[in-house]
C-alpha cells in the first residue's frame, strides 16, 4: 500500500501504522480513511496530501 505526504506540514500516512489516536487501523488505505479524517499534525483534509514518490 501507498503512503501519503501531508503537502503542509510532512507528517506521512504508512497504512502499516494507520492512525490509532483517530481510530484507524492499521492496515487501512488512504483511499479507505474516512471522509472527515485530517492531518493529525496540522488538521488539513485528505485531498491536500499526495502519494510520497
Amino acid at each position: 500500500m501507498d503512503r501519503y505526504v501531508c503537502n503542509i506540514c510532512g507528517y506521512v500516512y504508512d497504512p502499516a501504522d494507520g492512525d490509532p489516536d483517530a481510530g484507524v487501523p492499521a492496515g487501512t488505505s488512504f483511499a479507505q480513511l474516512p471522509a472527515g479524517w485530517v492531518c493529525p499534525l496540522c488538521g488539513v483534509p485528505k485531498e491536500d496530501f499526495t502519494k510520497e514518490a
